[in-house]
């Protein structure tokens, strides 16, 4: 642990107005200063001994043109220093808007002590009937913004206003306009980690990467499937959902891992059994393949025991096997067409492969519109610890995504590709899919990368412990 580590600015009760008096200090200063420099020539030549602005007859200060001239050019370049830092450094700007924000937070809602004193009277001979107010404790606060991530640090000393500064989430994210990434609790301190840009952290779908078992969704967001396995995908008609999963393909096909794809409405993901394996739509075949996923997994869990460099809490990666990843688009739409008794047997089968899937690689990847908990019982869906709500949702599929206690506000906004997200850290946050161009054909890259793969050996789904 470093001796010291910078916690960043310290907010005070007087940032209150820090914006005002950093634009109207720096400006004016800069202004006299062009004044003093434009009109150096004449101010050395002046006779100062004799210099009077009073005279007996009265007031001799006067301007010549060429001084008004000089303030006009002055005003005009402190306005286009204006705009040039606004443009440029529009960051900084943010910074200082943030800091008052958070110093008129803690006034306005009263976490501060003070005493009153008396005043002082223009004749100090003479008692003083005014009073004012002296802050003696102001909690201390810190902010700084490192790499896009704000960091607002505050000190926790067991006092009255401690519940309050523990629960700033609401306060933070509205007021400051950011998204909560992360909040952590210290000895003396908690520390909420917000990004207030997060659409300038989108990447493109180029940028999508998956490795060291994790998938790069964002510049700033990593789904860990090694991790935090599982992830479960909802959103609306137009929202960008089917986007989202091609994109998630591509990027896995590019690795060694092994795709299973379910659509059972025979829509955009059932045409790419055109160009990939392993893509099925009719019930039979999918309900095969579910249960074939589940005999893989366990034939692989019972083989890695036998591989002679198997370690004891280690995983599929350390051994050197492939992922498997089963997605599954429209789940409830297929729910709904099986029986009560094959329901039952589907919903068996997620259940054991979300709860054992982790160490030995096999992942489920489940698309719907809306989890219902009918088709997501037994807490099948507590164990998927990616979630993403995409497009317009209600409150009731909010609450259903991320748990109907959670005290995040939603937002809609009209662009495609935008939603919510939770990365299994319990922080919900604003996400965007990566950019796909209109050009860009997932048909045909995903059967290049699939016709590239053809060489490479792939477990076969059901595996013999005899194999591994």
């Amino acid at each position: 642990m470093p001796f010291y580590k910078y916690k960043g600015k310290r907010i005070r009760a007087s940032d209150k107005s820090l914006l005002y008096r950093f634009c109207a200090g720096t400006l004016l200063s800069l202004f006299v200063a062009l004044i003093l420099l434009m009109n150096m020539g004449q101010l050395m030549r002046a006779d100062w001994d004799k210099f009077t602005l009073i005279s007996n007859a009265g007031l001799t200060f006067s301007l010549s043109p060429y001084n008004f001239i000089t303030i006009i050019m002055a005003a005009g370049i402190c306005i286009l220093v204006a705009f040039m830092y606004y443009r440029f450094c529009y960051d900084r700007l943010k910074q200082l808007i943030h800091r008052q924000k958070l110093a008129r937070m803690i006034l306005e809602n009263g976490w501060y002590e003070a005493e009153t004193i008396q005043g002082n009277s223009f004749f100090t001979d003479l008692a003083s009937s005014r009073t004012k107010e002296k802050i003696s404790y102001f909690p201390k606060m810190y902010y700084r913004m490192e790499k896009g991530l704000l960091h607002i640090q505050c000190e926790i000393t067991l006092g009255k206003y401690q519940d309050q500064l523990l629960s700033l989430e609401d306060k933070l994210e509205s007021g400051l306009y950011c998204e909560l990434t992360d909040k952590l609790l210290y000895d003396g301190y908690v520390e909420y980690t917000m990004l207030y840009d997060m659409i300038a952290n989108r990447i493109s779908i180029e940028e999508v990467q998956a490795e060291n078992g994790g998938l790069r969704l964002m510049k700033n967001l990593v789904w860990e499937y090694d991790a935090l396995p599982h992830a479960l995908i909802c959103g609306g008609t137009g929202g960008g959902k089917t986007y989202f999963i091609l994109t998630i393909i591509e990027a896995l096909l590019r690795t060694n891992a092994v795709l299973y794809v379910l659509d059972p409405k025979n829509a955009d993901l059932a045409d790419l059994g055109a160009v990939m394996p392993n893509v099925y739509y009719q019930k039979e075949d999918m309900t095969e393949c579910v249960n074939a996923f589940y005999d893989g997994m366990v034939a692989r869990s019972e083989a890695m025991k036998l591989m002679p460099n198997y370690k004891t809490g280690q995983n599929y990666a350390y051994l050197g096997l492939a992922p498997h990843f089963l997605i599954f688009d429209e789940y409830v739409a297929f729910m709904e067409c099986l029986t009560t008794k094959e329901s039952i047997a589907v919903l068996s089968q997620l259940k054991k492969i979300v709860m054992l899937g982790r160490q030995a690689g096999y992942f489920l990847i489940l698309a719907c519109q809306r989890p219902d908990a009918k088709y997501f019982s037994d807490g099948i869906r507590d164990n998927f610890n990616f979630r993403v709500a995409l497009g317009r949702m209600s409150e009731l599929g909010y609450g259903m995504m991320f748990g109907s206690d959670t005290s995040k506000k939603f937002f809609q906004k009209r662009i495609r590709g935008r939603g919510y997200c939770d990365v299994g850290t319990s922080v919900i946050s604003e996400f965007y899919t990566p950019l796909v161009p209109k050009e860009h054909d997932f048909l045909q890259t995903i059967g290049t990368l699939a016709m590239t793969r053809q060489d490479i050996p792939k477990e076969p789904i059901k595996e013999d412990s005899t194999n591994e």
